[in-house]
C-alpha cells in the first residue's frame, strides 16, 4: 500500500500535465468559461493544483519510509488518500471531456476521501499522537481546495444542464454558498481549527471574490460579497476553535 499510495500521488501531476497538452480535449479552464456561474474563481485561483500536488508528492514519498503512528491512523488512511489521489486524477479527463455528471461524482468522492484523512490525521496532531505535518499539511491542503471546488463543479453542473434557471442564478448559488459554508465550518469543527484547511479555502473565496466582483452576470457582486463573508465566519471559527474554545475530556485523544 505504500508504494501504490506513492504512486497516485505521482500520477495527480502526471494525469495534470497531459491535460495541460490538450491530450484529453479543451483544457479545464476552457471549459469552465463555457459554463460561467456565480460560485466560479479567478483563474489564478487553480495555481494551488501545483503547490497541491507538490506536498502530496511529499507525503507520498515520505510515507514509504515512515514509522507507525502509535494510534495506527497513518495506516488507516493509506488506501483512502490513494483512492482519493486517483480519484482526483481521474477528474481531469472526464471534465475535459465533459461528461459532467461523472465528473460531478468522482469530484465529491475524492473529497470524501481526502477530507476523511484530513479530519483524521488533524484530529490526532491535536492529540499529540504523532501525526505527522508531512501527512496532515498535504491531505489537509488538499482536502480544503477540494471542500469548494466540489461546490464550484457543482454549479457548473447545475448550468451546464439548465437544471436552475440560468438567468438569475443568485438565489440558488447562494443555497450552495450556505451549503458549502455548513460543510466547511463542520469539517473544521471536527478538525479544531485547520489552519491549513482554511487557508485553501479563503485562498479559492478570495478568488470568487475577485471574480465576480467584476462579473457582468446579474448577482455576481451580491455573489462575491457572499464569499467573502463565508471566509471571515470560518476564519472566525478557526480563531475561535485554535485560541478560545476549551477542551473537553471527550474532545482529547
Amino acid at each position: 500500500m505504500r508504494i501504490l499510495l506513492l504512486l497516485s500521488a505521482v500520477l495527480m501531476p502526471l494525469v495534470a500535465w497531459l491535460s495541460g497538452t490538450g491530450a484529453f480535449g479543451p483544457d479545464n479552464g476552457t471549459i469552465s468559461d463555457r459554463y460561467p456561474t456565480l460560485l466560479v474563481a479567478a483563474g489564478y485561483a487553480f495555481s494551488i493544483w501545483g503547490l497541491v500536488f507538490l506536498l502530496d508528492l511529499a507525503f507520498g514519498a515520505w510515507q514509504v519510509r515512515a514509522k507507525q503512528d502509535s494510534a495506527g491512523k497513518l495506516e488507516r488512511i493509506r488506501p483512502v488518500a490513494a483512492a482519493g489521489f486517483v480519484l482526483t486524477a481521474a477528474w481531469m479527463p472526464i471534465f475535459s471531456e465533459e461528461l459532467f455528471w461523472l465528473a460531478l461524482l468522482v469530484i465529491w468522492a475524492s473529497l470524501g476521501c481526502l477530507l476523511y484523512c484530513a479530519i483524521v490525521l488533524a484530529r490526532g496532531l491535536r492529540a499529540n499522537d504523532g501525526a505527522s505535518p508531512w501527512a496532515w499539511i498535504p491531505l489537509s491542503l488538499h482536502a480544503g481546495w477540494l471542500s469548494l471546488a466540489a461546490f464550484l463543479n457543482t454549479a457548473q453542473v447545475i448550468v451546464a444542464y439548465e437544471l436552475l434557471p440560468t438567468d438569475d442564478m443568485l438565489p440558488w448559488s447562494a443555497a450552495l454558498f450556505a451549503a458549502a459554508a455548513a460543510l466547511l465550518l463542520a469539517a473544521n469543527w471536527r478538525m479544531r481549527g485547520n489552519w491549513v484547511f482554511l487557508a485553501a479555502v479563503a485562498w479559492g473565496l478570495a478568488a470568487v471574490y475577485v471574480k465576480q466582483s467584476s462579473s457582468p452576470l446579474p448577482g455576481a457582486h451580491a455573489a462575491a460579497w457572499i464569499a467573502v463573508g463565508v471566509a471571515a465566519v470560518l476564519a472566525a471559527q478557526t480563531l475561535w476553535l485554535r485560541l478560545g474554545r476549551p477542551a473537553t475530556r471527550g474532545q482529547r485523544g
